[in-house]
């Protein structure tokens, strides 16, 4: 192994990533996947091992190899197929995230005589989250009580054929039905094709350059070095196991507090993480599949690395996870799962770094926000007169940690999205924004204070369906190492004649038109007490 040609191709690999995401957000129709960036695009092997990931969200790539295994289910993909999955129990998170999955053969003039037993060398995948695919309320994002309530949902089916340039009508017939606002839809969906086609033509390119069997072998010269760099960062930790429990407010229905518990055991280099002793699945939406709990445990171990460090399928090897089935970490059908990637991902992390925090204090930071504050908004645009579906996460604080207070108003952890520009927001949607700007003072003290959140206000223009799925309202972001915890968020519906009043945290209500809507989310936890930032 030549470690100059280790880099370029970890180089390479995740430049093709990193392009694939590009050309997905400059295509796309709608503010939430161009503005915002709510998507991830990546790159896998011949056995779905994921090869290297764009700088997108975490909670996606985490979770994307169980997509490409799922759409591997139904025997091999031919040159030109895609696959799309959004089923939460059959390798996707939640139904707003649609996945897209192509095989990258070798360019060759056999193409087309590729035997049907072969394995292409490369997968291509990417997901963005769809700001409406159905379901008892515009965004797809309500306090559900099972999937069938979330929206449209698809197994592994073909959306392209082989030799075709289009997708399948009669799928695009069928998806288009079903959701509130069918032309955005369909423009997102091609750039999400487009973006695998470029994935193909650049690793084809790769291919033409340096045969398959090069790339291949450096694909798995980068998993090795990532496996062998995750087991030398559990090696430095204590043996010893590590507990910790957290909370979320509750699950929309009455049900709450709800505990998720965690045992993270460290020996050698390896870590098991238990999460035995969590709630069971909850009536509304804050299950998890066991998807979303392993990308944000992968996610939390692959903090405390060096950034260097390829992400990989070799930063799973080392790790081995315990999710009790039925519970709030690997829910079963037909469980509502849309706030399980949101906002319950938001909270294992909380309680994996509280775990590890015993074993590597000087390494780990308070408590984010521990929430995306996800607000979904729809009706008819007087405008246009077409329908219309805003959907959005907020920032807030992130914990302070060992070395320097916590960034304000900022997307923390599990999310790694945008906020959608004023101006776009106002020329997409009839909302206005009255007011967006810092918390001041929401962030938790300590020797390095928490972030503050943000306080965001929009008034609507037009009659709407407003639905919340938020977190930490009751409980504040903890602080670490004697530092105080941030304050926990609120919001309120104001009235056009100039009341308010306090909305709950998880909701579908029935806005008219110049009513608004105030956030106020969480500060982040403080790290170490005042009295050593005085000392």
């Amino acid at each position: 192994m030549d470690p100059i040609l280790l880099e370029v191709y970890k180089h390479r690999f995740a430049g093709i990533a990193d392009e694939m995401g590009a050309v997905l957000q400059r295509s796309s129709s709608s503010p939430n996947i161009k503005e915002r960036r709510d998507y991830s695009c990546a790159l896998f092997d011949s056995g779905a091992r994921v090869i290297a990931q764009g700088d997108h969200l975490p909670v996606h790539l985490g979770s994307m190899p169980r997509s490409v295994a799922a759409a591997l289910a139904g025997g091999p993909l031919q040159p030109g197929e895609i696959i799309l999955l959004n089923d939460p129990f059959a390798g996707g998170t939640h139904l707003p995230d649609l996945t897209m999955v192509a095989p990258v053969y070798q360019a060759t003039p056999e193409i087309l005589d590729i035997p049907a037993a072969s394995a292409p060398p490369f997968y291509v995948a990417s997901r963005a989250h769809h700001a409406d695919v159905g379901g008892i309320a515009p965004g797809s994002m309500a306090v559900a009580v099972d999937i069938y309530q979330e929206g449209l949902r698809i197994p592994p089916v073909r959306l392209r054929r082989e030799g075709c340039q289009e997708p399948d009508p009669d799928m695009v017939r069928l998806l288009m039905a079903n959701v509130r606002t069918p032309e955005e839809r369909e423009g997102d969906i091609r750039a999400q094709m487009a973006s695998l086609d470029v994935g193909t033509r650049r690793l084809h390119e790769l291919m033409g350059d340096h045969g398959v069997e090069e790339p291949v072998a450096y694909v798995g010269h980068l998993i090795e070095y990532a496996e062998r760099m995750t087991r030398a960062l559990i090696a430095d930790l204590p043996d010893g196991t590590y507990r910790f429990e957290d909370r979320l407010d509750d699950d929309g229905m009455g049900s709450g507090p709800l505990p998720i518990r965690v045992a993270v055991t460290i020996e050698g280099d390896e870590a098991e993480v238990d999460f035995t002793g969590t709630a069971p699945q909850c009536v509304g939406p804050l299950n998890a599949v066991e998807a979303v709990t392993l990308s944000a445990t992968v996610y939390v171990f692959r903090c405390l690395l060096d950034p260097a460090v390829p992400p990989n399928h070799g930063s799973f090897a080392p790790i081995r996870l315990i999710a009790p089935e039925g519970t709030l970490v690997n829910a079963r059908p037909p469980a509502a799962v849309a706030a399980g990637n949101v906002e319950t991902s938001q909270r294992l992390v909380d309680v994996l770094f509280g775990a590890l925090a015993q074993a590597a204090p000087d390494r780990v930071p308070a408590a984010s926000q521990g929430t995306m504050n996800n607000l979904s908004i729809g009706g008819i645009d007087p405008r246009t007169g077409d329908s219309f579906t805003y959907y959005e996460t907020t920032g807030g604080g992130m914990g302070g940690r060992p070395g320097s207070p916590g960034p304000s108003a900022i997307h923390c952890h599990m999310t790694n999205t945008c906020n959608t520009p004023v101006e776009a927001l106002e020329h997409s949607y009839p909302l206005r924004v009255e007011r967006y700007g810092v918390r001041e003072g929401s962030g938790g003290v300590g020797k390095h204070a928490g972030g503050d959140g943000i306080v965001r206000q929009l008034r609507l223009l037009a009659p709407a369906t407003v639905s919340l799925l938020c977190e930490r309202r009751a409980f504040g972001p903890y602080g670490l190492q004697g530092g105080e915890a941030g304050r926990p968020g609120g919001g309120a519906r104001l009235h056009a004649d100039g009341g308010e009043e306090p909305m709950d945290g998880k909701g579908t209500w029935q806005f008219e038109r110049e009513e608004g809507i105030r956030l106020e989310t969480p500060g982040g936890g403080g790290w170490g007490s005042v009295e050593e930032r005085c000392t």
